[in-house]
């Protein structure tokens, strides 16, 4: 099962990707080219916020009762996942991987 200093080294290892603590020392924000990937609050249970398509982010609800609307963020474009073990590991690896590539879209878009 995943944990904070999995999920850590896992969006650190991302190209670009930092860290930081912006909102207090109780949650890590990812961020690559300024703009926030993922935010994993270092509270138990295990869960954390990941950037989602609008139309992704309802159909993961549906198919997943650990997947909820962002808590603290914009209900439409982030999605919070729990760590319950309901969801295969690679599975919620590839939420992280998703959200990263949004952020890399967005940010490539804007350069055009």
């Amino acid at each position: 099962m995943l944990n904070i200093e999995f999920l850590r080294d896992y969006c650190l290892a991302k190209e670009g990707a930092s860290e930081e603590m912006p909102f207090g020392d109780d949650t890590l924000v990812f961020k690559v080219n300024t703009k926030i990937f993922l935010l994993l609050p270092l509270k138990s249970p295990l869960e954390f916020n990941v950037k989602v398509d609008p139309l992704k982010a309802i159909e993961l609800r549906e198919q997943h009762p650990a997947v909820l609307p962002g808590f603290h963020m914009n209900k439409k474009h982030w999605n919070t996942i729990l760590i319950d073990g309901s969801i295969p590991d690679k599975e919620i690896l590839t939420f992280i991987d998703d959200s990263y590539s949004l952020i890399i879209r967005t940010k490539t878009k804007s350069k055009l």
